[in-house]
């Protein structure tokens, strides 16, 4: 240990920012990973770079660039829809006779379980959004709860208006009422029978506790193996709760900036300052991060080079900062044009192990704009990580890496 703190004094002395981002290769394996338990997921998502507009060609064509590129083979597996699949009209979303969203037909003509389909003929994981409650078109239409014959207007609590960022118009949901918790069984189910492998579970907090734990009883009950992933902003005051209930949980609000946007363009994706508030979140979630459940920092924005709005020692020290946390590593960006440069750093097999092996790093020093983080595997190697985190003037960290 008192070799890392050397290191890391001359680091802080020199005023670098390390980033294990550089390091060197390994042979060390990249651990398989799994629905429930063991390294966080890998792979792509659809909100920041498809954002508003997603559809199955859109999604297809992302997910055929991630086999292609290779990281698929190295890990990079989930291609995870988000928002805006769901068809809406003025009331919120249209839904099915059971009151369950149904997909945006002309964006997804074959459906979701179509997609998921094509996903899967892929070789890859396939991911989904939902967000809490009863939508109002159900409880207008008095739908049926699939299985019993309950009805949307028996659970709903209309007094109560649940967080939804596309359509809106969606009620709370009475859990003490006669088929509330099998409304939320029969959606899991569906999900399940569409190939759903991952539910982003969005717009939710500690007010919303009875959906999630409905939610993940209902996934259980499927049969089928799903990771429960919370979004976001969760609070850490209900930590050890979370992670009881869900696979992975979001520490902190979006990190796309959403007034750097151009020309209706979603670039640039993000920016330093977006990133910098990450720093303290991985520090303070970091008891609460492992095998059972992951600390989620929120996308990696790197792939398009200087579009994705961070320069490359800014890029090298996210990818550093999310794999010292062991946080899933879900991409941003448009898979389509990866440069090169940000490819390789995407390939890095010693970072991918570093994030692959379930240990959450502690911050060993917080003074001011230097942070150090640590962390050791069992088989007794450290790794150690310091970082710059000046957001004016603009850092131009250096970038080196250190390991005792």
């Amino acid at each position: 240990m008192r070799r890392s703190w050397a290191a890391a004094a001359a680091i802080l002395a020199a005023g670098a920012a390390v980033a294990l981002a550089a390091a060197t290769a390994s042979q060390t394996p990249i651990q398989t990973l799994h629905a429930t338990g063991g390294p966080a997921p890998m792979g792509w998502s659809s909100w920041s770079f498809l954002r508003h507009h997603p559809t199955a060609a859109g999604i297809e064509a992302q997910a055929r660039a991630l086999k292609s590129s290779g990281l698929a083979s190295l890990g990079y597996r989930y291609v995870n829809l988000d928002d805006y699949w769901m068809a809406c009209n003025g009331d919120g979303p249209e839904v099915d006779r059971y009151g369950r969203w149904i997909p945006d037909q002309a964006a997804f003509p074959s459906g979701i379980a179509g997609l998921a389909r094509n996903i899967h003929a892929l070789g890859l994981k396939f991911g989904l959004y939902v967000t809490p409650g009863i939508p109002a078109n159900a409880v207008r239409q008095n739908t049926r709860i699939q299985g019993t014959a309950d009805t949307a207007v028996q659970i709903a609590e209309t007094s109560v208006t649940e967080q939804n960022y596309n359509c809106g118009h969606m009620y709370g949901i009475n859990y003490t009422a006669p088929g509330a918790q099998a409304y939320i069984d029969s959606w899991a189910m569906e999900f399940a029978s569409w190939g759903v492998d991952y539910l982003k579970l969005d717009g939710v907090g500690t007010r919303d506790i009875p959906d999630i734990r409905a939610w993940s009883a209902a996934l259980r009950r499927t049969g089928r193996p799903i990771i429960l992933e919370l979004s976001n902003s969760l609070a850490i005051s209900h930590a050890a709760l979370w992670s009881t209930l869900a696979g992975g949980w979001r520490t902190g609000d979006d990190i796309e900036c959403y007034t750097c946007e151009k020309n209706g363009s979603s670039f640039p994706l993000t920016d330093w300052r977006h990133v910098a508030s990450r720093f303290d979140a991985v520090a303070s979630w970091q008891p609460f991060g492992g095998p059972s459940g992951w600390n989620d920092e929120d996308s990696i924005e790197i792939g398009n080079g200087a579009r994705d709005g961070l320069t490359v020692p800014e890029r090298r020290t996210v990818l550093s900062l999310w794999s010292l946390a062991g946080a899933p590593l879900i991409l941003g960006t448009d898979l389509t044009h990866l440069t090169s440069a940000d490819k390789a750093m995407l390939e890095n097999r010693a970072v991918i192990a570093i994030d692959q092996d379930s240990i959450a790093a502690r911050r060993l020093i917080d003074s001011g704009d230097e942070q150090v983080f640590v962390k050791r595997q069992p088989g007794g190697t450290w790794y150690i990580s310091a970082s710059s985190i000046l957001i004016c003037p603009r850092p131009r960290p250096s970038v080196s890496s250190s390991r005792n």
